[in-house]
């Protein structure tokens, strides 16, 4: 070999060396950020982690803390509510009756024909309106002017295509803000969420605005129920089921209520009647405990939003951050591992990806996974996604989904134990029968797009009740979906309670 072929032999070596080392480097870096992403992933897994004992921790907490709201104003994060309903449908009602359904931007006029046992619901009418934006921070003689409006327009229209003499009407309003009653058709506004600001509300009766207002319009309706939506679906989840002892919304928001014995609430006892027992709105979204399994993007999540150190249990749970919480880990993997190259500004934009999309990926059983890189394409802005990538993402939104519904079901059995239904030998769970005392049936309606659309949710809630309560107690304890609490069930309490 000549001077020329050996420098030739020595120069391809050396670049080869050099590409392999390159190329080893560039291995052991990708090594490196995948290693570092899956310690994100563990690390979350490990603050998010809902073993029983935590759960059981967090149960006891719940029911301490019902107890306290019940026993004094302010005691309690729980405001637990008194919504003097001691009176539940039982499925004889029978007639016309109306409901108005406030809870957000959008709301609803409701007409529902009852004939009983036989027939129960024989027809349902439902007009749905939306609410201009001025409204929502402007006056309250003006947004109950509107509401109004549209619904003497949607009885007018009724009784014409019905062939209904004119006369009064039976009404039930469902007001899903927090709000304090002294009677079951009258309630003062506690705070406003969900985007209204009108400031001249507060202090006001809630049902006595709506009544000035159908006054000024020409109106004649009587407000038989004022209540909240929880307790609406608590009303139709008893409509069908004598045995409903509870009920609870998880959607984008979340409460419960439960039926409360009278003597067991020490605040207010001049208030109450001697009815033995009484719906009590929890208003469990702003529960908080310290066994809570609160992680460093709960905390940020927290400082950030227009409430902090407020609605902690609901901001874990809630359809209206789950999402929000997986976008969060997955664009700190994104930006600390370098997993998804040039990250898109639409996955740092907040909220962007809703909880639907998170449960569509999570639920994701295609091989390549090909939903979970559609949504991160379309909906994030994120490209080429590989597979192992991709897997990584479900495993975030499996964490997240899994805490949530493990502590909402921890929230359940809270309340079981409050009432001694939880298996314990407490008042109410037991029944002697032919004198061997045994569990009675226990069922809790549960209501709201989360619980009903989101199946892994829903089963990991279900598994988790099992857990914490054990087989022989659980078979007693039945959850069950209704549909359209805070419309039909304000009707079916108009119902109860008719003049």
């Amino acid at each position: 070999m000549g001077k020329v072929g050996l420098g030739l032999a020595v120069g391809c070596a050396v670049v080869s060396c050099t590409l392999a080392a390159i190329l080893v480097r560039r291995r052991l870096k990708s090594r490196s950020k995948w290693n570092r992403a899956l310690a994100v992933l563990r690390e979350f897994q490990e603050e998010c982690s809902t073993p029983v004992g935590r759960l059981r921790q967090v149960v006891d907490a719940m029911a301490v803390e019902m107890h306290a709201g019940l026993a004094s104003e302010g005691g309690s994060k729980l405001k637990m509510l008194l919504t003097f309903v001691d009176k539940l449908p039982a499925g004889d009602e029978k007639g016309v009756y109306y409901a108005l359904d406030l809870g957000g931007s959008n709301f609803r006029v409701l007409r529902v024909l009852l004939e009983g046992k036989q027939q129960r619901i024989a027809d349902l009418q439902v007009e749905k309106q939306s609410i201009p934006l001025h409204l929502m921070t402007g006056t309250s003689e003006a947004l109950f002017d509107y509401i109004a409006s549209t619904l003497k327009d949607f009885v007018e229209k009724e009784n014409n295509e019905n062939g209904l003499q004119p006369g009064m009407r039976e009404l039930g309003f469902t007001f899903s803000f927090p709000m304090k009653q002294t009677l079951v058709s009258s309630g003062v506004l506690v705070k406003w969420t969900k985007g209204f600001a009108i400031e001249d509300m507060y202090q006001k009766d809630v049902a006595e605005c709506l009544r000035q207002a159908m006054a000024r319009v020409g109106l004649e309706m009587h407000i038989a129920a004022l209540v909240n939506d929880t307790v609406g679906t608590l009303a139709v989840g008893h409509y069908y089921d004598g045995d409903i002892v509870a009920a609870v919304i998880i959607g984008t928001g979340t409460n419960a209520c439960y039926v409360e014995r009278t003597d067991a609430i020490t605040k207010c006892q001049g208030l109450l009647a001697n009815s033995g027992s009484m719906v009590v709105n929890i208003e469990w979204g702003n529960f908080w405990s310290s066994h809570l399994p609160r992680t460093s993007y709960d905390k940020v999540l927290d400082e950030e939003s227009p409430n902090p150190l407020e609605q902690g249990f609901e901001k874990m749970i809630s359809g209206m951050y789950l999402g929000e919480i997986v976008r969060r880990v997955i664009l700190r993997m994104g930006q600390e591992c370098n997993l998804f190259g040039d990250i898109g500004s639409k996955l740092e934009e907040p909220f962007i990806l809703r909880t639907p999309l998170m449960s569509a990926m999570h639920e994701d059983d295609s091989p390549d996974l090909r939903e979970v890189a559609r949504i991160m394409k379309e909906n994030l802005g994120v490209s080429d996604v590989p597979l192992k990538v991709r897997r990584l993402i479900v495993s975030v939104c499996d964490v997240v989904a899994c805490r949530a519904a493990r502590l909402v079901a921890a929230g359940i059995v809270g309340i079981l134990k409050k009432i001694g239904r939880d298996g314990s030998g407490g008042v109410g769970g037991w029944s002697k029968g032919d004198g061997h005392g045994k569990m009675r049936r226990t069922v809790i309606a549960i209501e709201g797009g989360l619980y009903e659309s989101y199946s892994r949710f829903r089963e990991y809630l279900h598994a988790a009740v099992e857990e914490l309560l054990g087989k022989e107690v659980a078979q007693h304890v039945f959850l069950r979906l209704t549909h359209d609490g805070a419309g039909i069930g304000a009707a079916l309490l108009a119902a109860s309670y008719s003049s």
